[in-house]
């Protein structure tokens, strides 16, 4: 994969990002997409060995339209200013958790797991974490996943294309107190105060320069599978 031609596409978006431009320099736009999906069909691939629940998704199943959605923004700008791929078995628009990469100039990451869950799922979950608490603590407290991930913690709720995203987390939002119905004394109840089970690891563009970067994403995602498996035997009780 050649990221220096990908991520220098991208810093030109940011900085001229309207249509004229962009149309302008289509071909630009055309080389880096290509470069970046055949990536990720790549990864797809080695993902399967040891995930075969994605075996069946195509490139299509996992990356999304470059046109942001401007209704709703403060923020017009008709593009977004990075490339992602979310490798979920039921598909990029369910609940059902999966693997993320996330490809932009200074801000590089990759994630495990589930995003705004709604309450009633959450709270199964929670109601789930506190029945099997210590297959939970197996699967988030051991050495790797903490190296990798890290604790419960930190703030990432208003992320967007301009947010920096911080060097490791586990939950992208917590709540202040315990969860309604459930107790403040409960011994792990940051777990319990999870907004979603989602865990992330940004990354250094260097890193994808070296040939093995698959190798190293895929043994992140390998770390935080565990987990991810843990809810999703939740979350697909509701899907």
């Amino acid at each position: 994969m050649d990221i220096n031609l990908i991520i220098s596409y991208l810093r030109d978006i940011t900085a001229n990002n309207n249509r004229e431009w962009f149309h302008a320099h289509k071909a630009e736009y055309d080389r880096a997409r290509k470069e970046f999906e055949a990536a990720v069909e790549q990864l797809m691939a080695k993902i399967t060995v040891f995930d075969p629940s994605i075996a069946h998704l195509t490139i299509k199943d996992v990356t999304y339209r470059f046109n942001r959605d401007t209704r709703f923004s403060p923020d017009k700008s008709p593009y977004k200013r990075h490339f992602g791929a979310y490798i979920a078995a039921k598909g990029k628009k369910s609940l059902h958790g999966g693997y993320y990469i996330h490809f932009q100039p200074g801000n590089c990451f990759i994630a495990t797991g589930s995003y705004w869950l709604p309450t009633n799922i959450l709270t199964a979950c929670r109601n789930e974490i506190m029945a099997n608490i210590d297959e939970w603590r197996k699967a988030v407290e051991n050495g790797q996943f903490v190296k990798t991930y890290g604790y419960p913690g930190g703030e990432m709720a208003d992320y967007t294309d301009e947010s920096e995203m911080t060097s490791k987390g586990f939950g992208m939002v917590h709540l202040k107190k315990a969860p309604k119905d459930f107790p403040a004394d409960y011994e792990f109840i940051d777990y319990l105060k999870m907004k979603d089970y989602c865990c992330w690891h940004r990354m250094e563009e260097s890193d994808f320069t070296d040939d093995k970067w698959m190798t190293t994403v895929c043994k992140m995602f390998k770390i935080a599978k565990p987990m991810m498996d843990f809810t999703n035997a939740v979350i697909d009780d509701y899907e």
